[in-house]
């Protein structure tokens, strides 16, 4: 009845994936590094790296001095060191950040302090197009 042998009838039901919310309070001190598939939020103070499959918003009182890794980024708080956003960082107006960053796409509101050198990923080109019978199909060209 509880065997852990128990028969799905042949099939595999797939593993769900959880995205945990991970949060590094304020007033709170972490030196070290940091791996994980889940977001953060930092509003206290990350001495270190983070690594992270997911979102990192630092907060109005965060700052992280070290390096971070992650998919989408949100800057309120200062950051001081490598930055690598996989797909979009946004600074916010109270944001600063110094360093080196790498990023998607990129979106920083007036009045944000970004003391970086920022380089932009280049998206993986698209296949070329195929006809039915393999040729390459003609650039569409529209005539005013």
């Amino acid at each position: 009845m509880f065997s852990s042998d128990q028969k799905n009838n042949g099939s595999k039901s797939p593993k769900l994936k959880v995205m945990e919310r991970n949060v590094i309070a304020k007033n709170t001190v972490i030196t070290g590094e940091i791996k994980s598939d889940g977001d953060f939020r930092i509003d206290g103070t990350l001495e270190g790296s983070l690594i992270t499959e997911g979102r990192v918003i630092i907060g109005n009182d965060g700052f992280v001095k070290g390096n971070v890794e992650a998919a989408n980024a949100d800057v309120e708080g200062k950051i001081s060191g490598k930055l690598i956003v996989n797909k979009t960082l946004t600074v916010k107006a109270i944001a600063n950040i110094s360093g080196e960053v790498i990023v998607g796409k990129l979106s920083i509101e007036p009045g944000a302090a970004f003391n970086a050198t920022c380089a932009m990923k280049t998206p993986t080109p698209k296949p070329e197009k195929f006809s039915k019978n393999g040729a390459q199909r003609p650039e569409k060209k529209f005539v005013k």
